[in-house]
């Protein structure tokens, strides 16, 4: 990718440096170790997951479809970005990162975390079609309706990340060459940006805030009808039940939101750089997310006990299973 200056005094930035604090650390090697522990479990775990939906007849609903695409989003989430941190522990050309790899990063990043947004609530739109109106569930939420909300999401993050890089690499870089940050994110790079970046920051404050907004209320509405219908009933079996196929959901959908409040309603701040909070929505909340849908969920936990029984010399071989 050649990008021409205007000025030619100015000289045009090839690469990155990727910086941040977990870099300056005494002993990088236990960072390295940390981070590869952290990634192995995502990885294994999500992957786990996916491949137990995908082959488990008894986890075919829509609650279901929607946690495979959401586990192998996680996946590809961590990928972005922990395997390039881990380089740049170990080595200095690993803290280096080409601008047109920067590109390619910052796309993914959002286009992965958008999708993962817009999937979040998607299933809470499934969970209130199921708790609310039961009745009408199967013929709502069949498998064409699954397929066809499953690409929109995807489609959307794709356009929605595809804005945000196009306005963020349309401008000049051609000084600074020291991104602030452990990964190629829009607000520490476009602090290197040698144009004034207030419409940059401006619709990435409007863009990513309505955008994450509206799909936080639409959360919000499904689980107060999903409450008050959940209150109505008259067992309290029943009523744990319910509460129980939404409490992961609500894990999950708080894990995800808090951190990136934090950094992208702040895109001037100077602290943007040093952040824990994308730390941890980039690598804590990917890895916690298996757990949290396995240990608080009774078919997943059997439906991969089954998986992992396949295998097993135990297993009989006329079992309904293999």
């Amino acid at each position: 990718m050649a990008w021409k200056t205007e000025d030619p005094n100015q000289t045009e930035v090839s690469y990155f440096f990727l910086e941040s604090l977990m870099y300056t650390a005494e002993h990088p090697s236990l960072f390295f170790l940390l981070f590869f522990i952290i990634y192995a479990i995502t990885v294994t775990g999500n992957l786990l997951i996916l491949l137990t939906v995908g082959s488990d007849p008894h986890l075919s609903s829509p609650m279901y479809h929607f946690l495979g695409h959401l586990s192998f989003l996680d996946a590809c989430l961590s990928t972005v970005t922990v395997p390039k941190v881990m380089a740049g522990l170990l080595t200095l050309d690993g803290k280096v990162i080409t601008f047109e790899g920067c590109v390619v990063q910052l796309y993914c990043f959002h286009f992965l975390a958008s999708t993962e947004c817009f999937l979040y609530t998607v299933m809470a739109y499934d969970r209130y079609l199921a708790i609310c109106q039961p009745l009408h569930y199967p013929v709502a939420m069949n498998r064409q309706m699954c397929a066809g909300l499953a690409g929109i999401t995807w489609a959307t993050g794709a356009v929605h990340s595809a804005i945000h890089t196009f306005l963020t690499f349309r401008l000049r870089y051609c000084g600074p060459d020291h991104i602030d940050y452990f990964f190629c994110d829009i607000p520490p790079v476009l602090k290197l940006a040698c144009a004034d970046t207030t419409i940059n920051e401006l619709v990435m404050l409007v863009n990513i805030g309505v955008v994450a907004a509206s799909c936080l209320i639409l959360i919000i509405i499904s689980y107060v009808f999903i409450i008050a219908a959940v209150l109505r009933i008259r067992s309290s079996a029943s009523r744990q039940r319910a509460f129980s196929t939404c409490s992961s959901h609500l894990t999950v959908v708080l894990l995800y939101y808090m951190p990136p409040v934090c950094i992208y309603l702040q895109p001037s701040s100077s602290e943007v750089g040093a952040g824990m909070p994308a730390v941890f929505y980039t690598m804590v909340t990917p890895m916690l997310n298996p757990f949290i849908y396995t240990l608080r969920n009774k078919e997943v936990k059997r439906a991969l006990r089954r998986l992992l029984s396949r295998g097993s010399p135990e297993s009989p071989a006329g079992s309904p299973f293999t």
